[in-house]
């Protein structure tokens, strides 16, 4: 653990997120194993407990009843001499299938990645692990006859499991990568202990860098329960649409053995910036390892990111803690402009954070340059904004600003292009890599571009045109940078509405 000067541990404490989970002094990856068991959201996460960089790789723990107000709690699964604790997933075994439950109680099982060490029995490989607890998910023992299920490979890993019921039957399904491969690899179980493989899909569309933590999960389509399509997703490293960590998804068919996608780019291979056409679950730079809640409550799919990017994770400034997750959204699936896209919206009891009584602004005109806005200052905020065109080559709001730097949020309409500018956002000098001018394509509503912004100390988060493009970037401003502005480049836009919420 790095030791901190007071002036240094102040400066850290600026950016601990109000709205975001953060550890309390240690490092975060990964999130691992969320599961909605017995009224409360369980978020397990690769967590090094000695130290604020990567390493010693054990599952952190924290809990919420709200999925914004979250505890922590001890370690849950801890590395040991023979393996660090890499990805997985947690499912509730309600009928005792694996064996590990007493009495009436299905147990709940992790399913992790053993990542064996020098000298142990299995010293190079990743293999599939089993973990269970009696008491709901505070206290967890390794399952005595690990690993269940190994490859011997050395790029095994992240097992995503859920429970399959269809016309092939009823049973387990694991979701794993080989990463080097760019494949997702699946299998079958009846209890949790014995795999038997079912396909493999991959490579395809993104492979610049290995894949990681996939889910697969079902949705109905518009809203019909009748019509189900299934969703295939799979994080990346290197290779994002903007540079770095990202995650990719796929829309199609799963039988019980096979998942069949139909949302493949296959044409267009001349096409120099072809990753523009696949499917991206964020193109900001601080969304990976996204997974998805088992168990979530009204049958909704709830997902949560880790909120960095490899390429500066370990450097960013926020000692002693270092990475905060995303916030958590909810997934759905709908038909725009004849494609089947995924729809991500905020998730949480925000009405319950509302401070003070909302700034608010209607059809006002932005003139070319900057103007700050009188009493919409803050760190804390959602900003539901619609800005529509004029005549301005760019146009949008400049977050967390002090009158010289800031971080630009705006739209390029004859682009087709919402951008986020953080290059002038506060400390950006911790790694090369960090400043940065990330673009996503956006579309217009009869002019009009919606946006929802949550700024927390560390971070924006965009959701575009009601979640059809979000947009995910760390910040680091400082602490008087708290001014918020509109502004238009050669030319007039307008905003329609602003409404912002300064959130407790």
């Amino acid at each position: 653990m790095e030791t901190l000067t007071a002036n240094a541990a102040a400066t850290a404490d600026i950016y601990r997120p109000a709205l975001h989970y953060a550890a309390r002094n240690t490092w975060l990856n990964d999130p691992n194993g969320l599961i909605f068991h017995e009224g409360v959201y369980h978020l397990y996460y690769q967590n090094n407990p000695l130290g604020n960089v990567w390493g010693n790789m054990s599952w952190g723990h924290a809990t919420s009843t709200d999925l914004l107000t979250w505890t922590e709690h001890p370690v849950a699964i801890h590395c040991d001499e023979n393996e660090d604790i890499f990805s997985g997933s947690i499912v509730h075994d309600r009928d005792n299938t694996s064996g590990f439950g007493t009495g009436s109680a299905g147990p709940l099982v992790a399913i992790y990645t053993s990542a064996f060490k020098p000298g142990s029995r299995h010293e190079g490989i990743q293999a599939q692990s089993l973990a269970y607890s009696l008491d709901g998910g505070y206290t967890w023992t390794k399952h005595a006859n690990n690993p269940v299920l190994t490859r011997g490979s050395a790029n095994f890993r992240d097992p995503k499991v859920i429970k399959y019921d269809g016309g092939a039957g009823s049973y387990w399904v694991m979701v794993a990568v080989e990463a080097r491969d760019f494949k997702v690899v699946l299998y079958k179980s009846d209890d949790l202990k014995n795999w038997e493989p079912l396909s493999d899909f991959g490579p395809a569309n993104a492979t610049g860098g290995i894949w990681e933590c996939p889910d697969l999960f079902p949705l109905p389509v518009d809203g019909d329960p009748d019509n189900v399509k299934w969703v295939l997703t799979v994080n990346l490293n290197p290779g994002g649409p903007n540079r770095g960590s990202a995650g990719q998804y796929f829309v199609g068919d799963f039988d019980g053995t096979s998942f069949i996608s139909t949302s493949t780019v296959t044409t267009g291979l001349n096409n120099p910036d072809l990753s523009r056409e696949y499917q991206w679950l964020d193109w900001g730079r601080d969304y990976y390892a996204a997974v998805s809640f088992s168990d979530a409550p009204d049958n909704r799919r709830l997902m949560i990111g880790w909120m960095n990017n490899w390429e500066y994770a370990n450097h960013i400034p926020t000692t002693p803690w270092r990475s905060p997750m995303s916030l958590a959204r909810e997934m759905s699936l709908q038909t725009i402009e004849g494609s089947l896209s995924l729809v991500q919206r905020p998730a949480g009891y925000w009405t319950a954070l509302a401070g003070q009584e909302p700034f608010s602004l209607a059809d006002t005109t932005i003139n070319d340059g900057e103007q700050v806005l009188a009493g919409a200052a803050g760190t804390v905020q959602r900003i539901d904004v619609t800005l529509t065109s004029g005549t301005a080559e760019e146009f949008g709001l400049i977050l967390r600003g002090d009158g010289a730097n800031g971080t630009r949020v705006g739209i390029r309409p004859d682009e087709g292009k919402l951008f986020v500018d953080r290059r002038e956002s506060g400390q950006t000098g911790f790694h090369k890599a960090f400043p940065s001018l990330d673009t996503a394509p956006i579309r217009a509503t009869s002019g009009s571009y919606s946006l929802t912004i949550f700024v927390d100390r560390c971070s924006v988060e965009v959701f575009a045109q009601g979640g059809q493009v979000t947009m995910t970037e760390l910040i680091f401003p400082a602490e008087n940078s708290t001014d918020l502005s509109v502004f238009a480049v050669g030319g007039t836009a307008t905003v329609t509405s602003l409404q912002v919420t300064q959130l407790a």
